[in-house]
């Protein structure tokens, strides 16, 4: 499979240069901060007591700062939902790493969580291959999410107050206004809050949890074109949470059915 020759310098990703998405000269001064005070043992704290304390080797290699590492998943998981991370193209961590402003240490341990949340997979000596996906896969989440949400809506909306829906309404109002934008990646996010928003209130974290990353998976690009939805169908798509709400609050359980299934039907 060939290198992926979107963007600047073939990596499918504009250059963040551009964009605003570099991290900070600061940031990378800090992290050598941070390394340099490790390594000479200056980040004991005073007043612990360490003399009776078993010795802990020092690790090989010092870890980038977890706030690097989170902003660089967040930005390869924006661009791989928005399509500028194509299916089938393969990507380096070095040349990645160059358009973010950082080494590739930090853009190789974003990809490995991608790879093991299925969005990627690794080439030995080569990079990381985005996962082609296909339609079959998309129907398969879709069903997976209606078995798993839908009993669950249904009983939320015998036992929660019409005023605990009312509060979820900014949330389908910003899916709304994010719709309107076209932009598929701010849609998405804004579209997992909303769902997240609504299972939370059955007070069990790992269906949260469970759903969020299945949420996620179903809004992986297919295969033969980086975005398969434009905004009209966005647009739909946020009006279906309103409805949703206003079914929730009514208690009107077979509207709730239903709307869940096509709801999940045509995410994409």
């Amino acid at each position: 499979m060939k290198q992926g020759t979107q963007g600047s310098a073939g990596t499918g990703i504009p250059d963040p240069r551009t964009r605003g998405s570099r991290v900070p000269p600061q940031q990378r001064a800090a992290d050598v901060d941070r390394a340099r005070d490790l390594a000479h043992g200056a980040g004991d704290v005073r007043g612990e007591h360490t003399h009776s304390e078993t010795p802990i080797p020092r690790p090989r290699q010092v870890l980038q700062r977890p706030s690097v590492r989170g902003q660089i998943l967040d930005a390869l998981r924006t661009a791989l939902v928005g399509g500028e991370l194509t299916p089938g193209e393969v990507y380096s961590a070095p040349a990645l790493g160059d358009r973010f402003g950082v080494s590739a240490t930090p853009v190789r341990e974003a990809m490995q969580q991608l790879a093991t949340e299925g969005a990627v997979e690794v080439v030995p000596n080569r990079g990381f291959r985005v996962v082609e996906r296909g339609a079959r896969e998309l129907a398969e989440l879709a069903e997976i999410r209606a078995l798993i949400e839908v009993p669950v809506m249904l009983r939320l909306a015998r036992t929660v107050p019409a005023a605990r829906w009312a509060d979820l309404r900014p949330l389908a109002e910003g899916t709304a206004r994010a719709a309107s934008s076209g932009c598929r990646a701010t849609y998405a996010e804004s579209d997992r809050a909303f769902h997240r928003a609504v299972l939370a209130l059955a007070g069990n974290e790992q269906l949260v949890q469970i759903a969020g990353d299945l949420h996620r998976r179903a809004q992986w690009p297919l295969v033969g074109g980086p975005v398969t939805r434009g905004r009209a169908d966005l647009v739909a798509d946020a009006a279906e949470h309103l409805a949703l709400l206003d079914a929730l609050a009514a208690g009107e359980w077979d509207a709730v059915r239903s709307l869940v299934q096509e709801h999940f039907a045509g995410s994409a």
